[in-house]
């Protein structure tokens, strides 16, 4: 799946990078570098977005319809 989301990177006065994601609430990274933050804020959304899909599948019924869609903006 191939997907766009918005990374927000403030330096920390302490050192390194902290980054949020404001299309997945509770989806943050950090490091020591740039990229790093970046890595790390986009293994936390891959994370949030898994754990989401599993587990609205597993209540639903064997006979469900399951198909995808495709958003571009």
């Amino acid at each position: 799946m191939k997907a766009e989301y918005t990374a927000i990177i403030e330096e920390v006065p302490e050192g390194g990078y902290w980054a949020i994601c404001p299309e997945i609430p509770g989806a943050n990274g950090q490091g020591e570098s740039i990229e790093e933050a970046k890595k790390s804020l986009k293994d936390a959304i891959q994370l949030i977005l898994a754990d989401r899909r599993d587990d609205i599948l597993r209540g639903l019924p064997k006979d469900v319809i399951r198909d995808k869609v495709m958003i571009v903006a």
